[in-house]
């Protein structure tokens, strides 16, 4: 059975359609791309899949249930601009936030969650920064908490949208690094992804998108000059090898 499955989904977005038919699968333990031009509909994609933006006609599944069902097994990053961080509230907060599904949001959390969160931080470089408001962190710390938030879930699958924006290279390393451990754990990520140069590097799987789905499989299958072309409208000097 597939982790997720999409089928003949449509959507708009302020009165433009910015989904049409798309349709695709994806398999257990992979670590998949999505990428496509500026409103392609990248992150409307992912909003639509987890409930958090109305469709117009379509069906999403995951492990063969709708998302209500099992989105305890879901974890998601959003866009870091799309976050309020001048919320007074520190990193541990912010990361045990994620064990709210399994503390309930009337219970005071145990000492084994806070060491869960604790130990997340620690995963991401950041337990140093603990007790540090968030607001007082840089952008490649505030989305290393955030990542930390769904590392600390124990998610069975991952979506995350443009997590390397705007991070400085360390912070791309480790989040990377953390995304290939989730992979290598039988974990299933997808991440709207900006950088065409390193999705050879980073990626095993390839979502091309530009409002319906142009190709998806296989990095080394679907990520070729010609679709991407296809994508981008012609409109790129490929870099890729192939």
């Amino acid at each position: 059975m597939s982790d997720v499955l999409v089928e003949g989904l449509n959507a708009s977005y302020r009165q433009n359609k910015v989904l049409h038919d798309v349709s695709f699968k994806v398999q257990p333990g992979t670590l998949t791309a999505i990428i496509g031009p500026n409103g392609a509909g990248k992150s409307t994609l992912l909003k639509v899949m987890l409930g958090l933006h109305p469709k117009l006609s379509g069906t999403v599944s995951f492990y063969g249930s709708a998302f209500s069902k099992v989105k305890s097994r879901i974890g998601y990053v959003p866009q870091r601009g799309s976050v309020d961080w001048d919320f007074p509230t520190d990193a541990l907060d912010v990361v045990m936030m994620g064990l709210y599904g399994k503390v309930g949001w009337l219970k005071w959390p145990k000492a084994s969650h806070r060491q869960q969160a604790l130990h997340a931080l620690d995963q991401m470089g950041m337990a140093d920064y603990a007790h540090r408001q968030i607001s007082q962190l840089s952008g490649g710390q505030q989305q290393r908490v955030f990542l930390a938030r769904a590392l600390v879930q124990d998610s069975d699958l991952y979506f995350l949208d443009e997590p390397l924006a705007g991070v400085d290279a360390a912070t791309e390393k480790a989040i990377m690094t953390t995304l290939q451990l989730l992979k290598e754990q039988g974990k299933t990520v997808m991440v709207v992804h900006h950088d065409l140069h390193t999705v050879e590097e980073y990626f095993d799987h390839v979502l091309l998108l530009n409002r319906t789905i142009v190709a998806h499989g296989s990095t080394r299958e679907a990520f070729t000059q010609e679709q991407v072309y296809r994508a981008y409208g012609g409109s790129l000097r490929w870099i890729g090898g192939t």
